[in-house]
């Protein structure tokens, strides 16, 4: 399936998108070759591919869960513009 100069206007167009007249052309080309690639790949049988969740077999690194820096929220609930209970009161913004 190829693309025509004529459907690039017309979703440049639904796009909202300003393609310069001398351009239509190689896009018409790009989009032509992007769809061509597609089909390839639609037509290679993946039925017994088991699926990847990354093309790299790699594991990340992972560091130790332990806490680096003492509770101070004692502090914070002091120095904040309003607190009640342990909680932060902020102005309401949602009617």
């Amino acid at each position: 399936m190829s693309i025509t100069p004529e459907e690039v206007l017309k979703i440049a167009n639904l796009a909202r998108l300003q393609i310069k007249p001398d351009e239509v052309e190689q896009y018409a080309k790009d989009l032509s070759n992007i769809i061509h690639l597609v089909e390839q790949m639609n037509a290679v049988d993946t039925k017994d591919i088991q699926p990847m969740a990354h093309p790299l077999d790699a594991t990340q690194r992972l560091r130790e869960d332990e806490v680096k820096e003492e509770n101070q929220r004692e502090k914070f609930q002091t120095i904040a513009p309003a607190a009640e209970q342990g909680l932060y009161l902020v102005p309401k913004v949602i009617e």
